[in-house]
This record gives structure tokens, sequence and C-alpha cells, in this order.
């Protein structure tokens, strides 16, 4: 054990089930000192899980039994070499550890529900694991001040073997969970540096009152309790709700008519530039569609069509800021007048342009980051949506993608507004008409890059709550705003050819067109 310990004051306890007598407490060989120390740091409680193999010589032919070392509880259990099955335990507050047959967890009051899968007890018998443990640490403490973890324990799970990238996670389960306004995330102990705790291999799910852990390996576990955010107000959600659904529905309306106009009539005679704004169309179309049908679906309470409806809502997103680069990267080429020099164009644009998406949503389906999340007010819950449960990868997908195409389409949204400047002061004094012209493009520009999607990604201090209404109305309302962009910007004429009608500052000298037209 590395040490003599002896004549300790708080007595390890080891109660046996499945034996003829009743539970009885046992003097055993005892474990590091650290077990009766409640503040042990998480290094030393790993050291007390690696020694948990020594209770099997104390067990005799028992299969089960629980385990108390001063205030840590927990329960061992041996593998049979021969056949591997489902292991189930509860940590209830009055009947203390039960073994669940069949997963069912029909428990009166608070319980801890851990739950092992058969390919975890398969793995670890193939490499010389004997038992499975379970120990409660209790009193541990985060080294954040502002965060804590639920329970104030954390949770030690140890095979004897290393167990990791299970296709059946484990569960851990708590119920009767009183958040407080707090944010759950389950975070396990990578087991290289101490108090360090991340939130890869698990996966945080939230049912009513209970929050349940996946993690796909064997570690430590807990559930860190954050401070929520500086929620809006409900009636704030309500209104920008209510904005959102009127322009998300007008947007899809506009969106459907334009598609139709574009196949029906308008296909054959369309330029590069309006091929690659159809597909924008689409993109926003699959946005609209999915995020007016999400809180539907995930009030269903269907796993499978929840994480559907979440993978097709983020595809579209992030196909739309996709098109978005797309049109910027358009617009550059035809500023610099090489677009006629690329082979297969606007086949090496389709395919960038929904295949990049595509790809980040199959690794986070793969990496199962898709489930039902809270959305919260400062009155607590408002509604439910299909989301992305990790609030990290949220953060580092999402506002990396957009922010790679955020740099990407305002640099070149300022070389066109200059490019557009410098021409219109080369001419002559402008009218009011070609004033309006102008103003016209660079607004057009500034809905057709999506840099109006920053007000969302980048708001933060005092005023995030303007932005926020500044995004409701810009985005749930953009399909209608490019649909009107389309309508005037190309119309039939009397031969049936296509008109672009050139967002231009004529002048004597110098026509200013915009390349996108």
């Amino acid at each position: 054990m590395g040490a003599k310990i002896q004549n300790l004051s708080q007595p390890i306890e080891i109660q046996y089930s499945n034996v003829d007598k009743d539970n009885v407490t046992i003097g055993c060989k005892p474990l590091p000192d650290v077990c009766r120390g409640a503040n042990a740091s998480v290094v030393q409680h790993r050291d007390v899980m690696k020694n948990l193999s020594f209770v099997l010589e104390l067990m005799g032919n028992s299969g089960t039994a629980t385990i108390k070392m001063g205030n840590i509880t927990g329960v061992i259990a041996k593998l049979s070499q021969e056949i591997q099955a489902n292991l189930n335990f509860a940590f209830t507050e009055n009947a203390g550890v039960m073994i669940v047959k069949g997963g069912n967890s029909n428990f009166t009051g608070s319980f801890r529900l851990m739950k092992i899968p058969k390919e975890a007890s398969k793995m670890a018998v193939e490499r010389n694991g004997s038992f499975l443990g379970i120990l409660l640490f209790p009193e541990m403490h985060a080294d954040d001040s502002s965060k804590y973890y639920l329970n104030s324990e954390i949770v030690g799970i140890e095979m004897g073997a290393k167990i990791q990238n299970l296709s059946q996670p484990i569960e851990i389960q708590y119920s009767n969970v009183d958040k407080k306004g707090a944010n759950a995330s389950c975070v396990s102990w990578d087991g290289n540096r101490k108090s360090l705790w991340i939130t890869d291999g698990c996966q945080t799910l939230e049912t009513n009152n209970s929050i349940t852990c996946q993690c796909t390996h064997l570690t430590f576990f807990a559930i860190l309790m954050s401070p929520p955010p500086a929620n809006i107000s409900a009636s704030d959600v309500n209104s920008l709700t209510y904005i959102t659904s009127i322009g998300c529905g007008l947007s899809l309306f506009f969106l459907i008519v334009g598609l139709f106009m574009h196949v029906l009539v308008r296909k054959g005679k369309a330029s590069e530039a309006t091929k690659i704004l159809m597909n924008l169309f689409v993109a926003m179309l699959i946005l609209n569609l999915s995020f007016l049908t999400n809180e539907s679906i995930s009030n269903l309470g269907i796993k499978g069509a929840c994480v559907a409806i979440a993978a097709v809502l983020h595809y579209g997103m992030l196909a739309t800021f996709t098109w978005f680069f797309m049109q910027a990267l358009h617009l550059y080429l035809s500023l610099r007048q090489i677009c006629t020099e690329v082979k297969h164009y606007m086949l090496k644009f389709c395919i960038t342009g929904w295949v990049i998406p595509a790809v980040v949503v199959i690794a986070l389906l793969a990496s199962q980051k898709y489930n039902s999340i809270n959305i919260n007010t400062n009155e607590g819950k408002a509604a439910t949506m299909c989301w992305i449960s990790d609030a990290g990868v949220h953060q580092g997908v999402n506002i990396g993608y957009y922010a790679v195409v955020f740099v990407f389409t305002l640099s070149v949204f300022i070389v066109t507004v200059r490019q557009i400047v410098l021409m219109s002061k080369a001419g002559k004094a402008q009218d009011n008409s070609s004033i309006k012209s102008n103003t016209s493009t660079i607004l057009g520009l500034f809905l057709l890059l999506g840099i109006t999607w920053a007000f969302a990604f980048f708001s933060y201090g005092p005023l995030l709550l303007a932005s926020y209404y500044i995004f409701t109305i810009l985005n749930s309302f953009q399909g209608f705003f490019l649909f009107i962009y389309y309508y005037k910007s190309s119309k039939i004429i009397g031969d049936g050819k296509i008109h672009t009608q050139s967002s231009s500052t004529a002048t004597s000298n110098t026509a200013v067109t915009s390349p996108y037209a």
C-alpha cells in the first residue's frame, strides 16, 4: 500500500450482501489515510480507487459488498469471467446501496443511479479486470469559487482495467435536482493534472428534475454547476420569440416564392451570381423551416426526432454561413475579373457550400452532441429546443465557424464599398437617384454577406439586449429582404431575357455597378 496505516479513529466498514448473516462491520486491511479525510484531493482519491482490489480478498464467496470508509461510501462487485451483463446500482437516501435489476429505477426520494453497460464489463474482463468499484466522495469543492459540484461530491468508478471509447456509455443519473437557476455540465477528471476537469467524452442530459451523465470512459465524474449567464427577462424572450416567428414565417414564404420563380421562369437565363443566391435561399429555407418546427419536436420527448431536427437546424445554419462566404468569394473574384478563368466554377462552389457543413454536422452526430436543451430567463425555464447539448462545443464550433466567415465577408464588403465610393468620386457630383442607388447596393451587400449575424455572435455588455433585438429583426426577416433584392435586381423584359438592374451610380464619365448584379 506504500505506507503502514493502523489505529484509525474512524474504522473502515465493509458490508457484504448475498450472505447468510446480516450486514456486518469487519475490521480489515486499511486503505490509505486519505480515506478518513473529506478534504482530500482528487489525486489522493485516485489512490483509493486503485487499491480497491484488495477488498476482493475479504469478500469470500460474496458477489457484492457495500463499502464505508469514514464519510466515503460505495459498492464493489465481482465480475464474472464467463458471463458479462449490465450492472446497475442505486444509491438511495433511505435504503443505502441497492442492486437494480432490469433497469428498474422506481425509487422514492432522491437517488443516484449508476448504470454500467455489458460492453464495459466485457472490456474489463478481456483486460484482466476482475471487479467493479463505485465510490462517492463527499465534501468536494471546485477550484473556481463561483462554481460547485452537485451535492458537493464526485463519483469514482474503477474496473481494474483501462476502459474508454465505449459505444454504449455508462450513465450516472441524479434525481430530484434543484438547479437553482445554475447550468449543469457533466465533467470528468483527465487523470493527468491536479483538478483538471474536462467535458470530453461526457454528455449532459436533463429531463424534468433529473440530470444524467453519459460517458464513454471510466475515471472520476462530477456534475459541475455554474452560475447562469445574465439571462434576459421573460417578457423580452416572449417579444423576441414573437418577432422571430413572424419574421421566419414571412421569410420562409418568400424564399419558397423566390425559388419557385427561379425554377419555373428564370433558371435557364440566370447568372452565376443569381445561382449562388438561390443556393443561399435553399440554405436559409432549411434553417427557417427547422427553426420553426424545432420546439414542437422537442416537446414530443422523442430523442431520435430531437437529434434529427437539431442536426438539420445546425446544418441549415452552417450552410447559410458557408454560402455567405461563397457570396463574398464570388464578389471578390468578380472584382478581380477572374471568374471565367475557373473551370467548373459553379460545381466547385456547390460542393464547397454543401459538403463542408455536412462534415461538421456528421462529426457532431458521431460524437452524440445533439439533444434537448433548456432556454432560461431570469425567471427560470422558458422553453426547450433541440440543439447542441454541450455549451463548449456550441461556442467553439459555431462562433469559430462564423468568425472565419465574418472576417472574410467583412473584408470583401469594405473593399467593395471603398471601390464604389472611389469610383463615384471620380465622376461628377452625384444626384439624388445615384446616391439612392449606391445606398441600395451597399445595404444589399450587407444582407447578402450575412454581416448582420455578427449582432448575435459578438454582442456583450450593456448593448446585449439591443443587439438581440437588432439581430432578431434583421435575420428573421432576412429571407424576405433577400427576396426583394432578388426581385428588383433582375426583371424579365419583352424578349424573354433576364435584364439585371445594375445598382449603379451613373455619371457622365463613369458608372459604378455592383459586380453582384
